[in-house]
């Protein structure tokens, strides 16, 4: 004998609810709650009717039924993976932000430290450089050339170097390419 479906007492929510619907899916799940205790459908007519598996029809009915109500909405804006939220990561940023504005620079590993001792546990270093992209900040990359140089003297070396002989580097790279 098959088992009488369970969730009358969201019957008459939910019919309400059917004028309401705002999109495909949301009918769908009103659909998966209604056809059975309305109208008698088994689970296979139901997922016939609705367009979808019988697994995924009762899914969805036992997730109504247990939330009383649809399902809230995923945001667009998940961020996934962050360990605070925006407001929070600006205040705990706030002070490394103020040191670099003043001439200073943002040492990484500092702000990995400071935030695990924040969050009270261990985390990858890249969770500290997502972080710190998440708020316009990103890795430099360091200078081409040493500022201290003499290049002066580098440019008298490759020209007297004993690898010379007669080329011009056109590389920039202080080597001789042979060809």
């Amino acid at each position: 004998m098959v088992r009488s479906p369970g969730g009358q007492e969201v019957l008459e929510s939910t019919q309400s609810l059917l004028a309401k619907v705002s999109n495909a899916d949301e009918l769908r799940i009103l659909q998966s709650v209604v056809f059975p205790l309305a109208h008698g459908m088994s689970t296979r007519e139901t997922a016939q009717a609705v367009g979808r598996s019988p697994r995924w029809v009762t899914s969805a009915r036992n997730k109504f039924i247990r939330n009383a109500g649809m399902p809230k909405p995923i945001s667009p804006k998940v961020r996934n993976r962050a360990y605070m939220t925006k407001a929070e990561e600006s205040a705990f940023l706030a002070p490394f932000f103020d040191d670099a504005r003043q001439g200073g620079i943002l040492v990484v590993s500092m702000i990995h430290k400071a935030l695990e001792e924040h969050l009270g546990r261990r985390i990858a270093l890249a969770s500290a450089y997502n972080l710190l992209h998440r708020h316009g900040w990103r890795k430099l990359a360091p200078d081409k050339r040493n500022v201290a140089a003499d290049v002066q003297g580098q440019e008298d070396w490759e020209k007297n170097s004993p690898n010379a002989s007669g080329r011009s580097n056109k590389s920039g790279t202080g080597l001789v390419l042979s060809g």
